[in-house]
């Protein structure tokens, strides 16, 4: 299992990586194994504003559909047409390949996620 350093990470798989008060989020490599082949991915439009720990998207794949929480509050600036396009480029490169990017809403609920060696320690307790 791959986990990258720099970034944040949450109980439901999904990781950020923050430059300035944008924060690019997608899912981590323990979720697209988790989930095997990923075949459809639904991402939400340019301007939809969410809250922290609401669901922004989906990913499914030949074994089970999951929604996809966000991390932190803000508004959609970016959303990756390429993984719509192509949601295999999850499984080959989770951590190359986000799902949007949010103009961060609050900094301040960054502190309430994981880093890598704290999440590393989380997944080894999920297996």
């Amino acid at each position: 299992m791959k986990i990258v350093k720099g970034l944040y990470y949450t109980e439901e798989h999904e990781w950020l990586k923050v430059e300035g008060n944008k924060a690019y989020i997608g899912i981590t490599d323990y979720a697209q194994h988790a989930l095997g082949s990923i075949v459809y991915v639904e991402v939400p439009e340019v301007d939809e504003e969410f809250a922290k720990g609401e669901v922004f998207g989906v990913v499914e794949s030949v074994k089970a559909a999951s929604d996809i929480y966000i991390p932190v509050g803000g508004t959609v600036v970016e959303a990756n047409e390429e993984v719509v396009d192509d949601p295999s480029l999850l499984n080959n490169a989770p951590y190359d390949n986000w799902l949007i990017a949010v103009e961060l809403d609050n900094e301040e609920e960054l502190e309430g996620l994981m880093s890598a060696d704290a999440y590393e320690d989380f997944c080894n307790k999920e297996d």
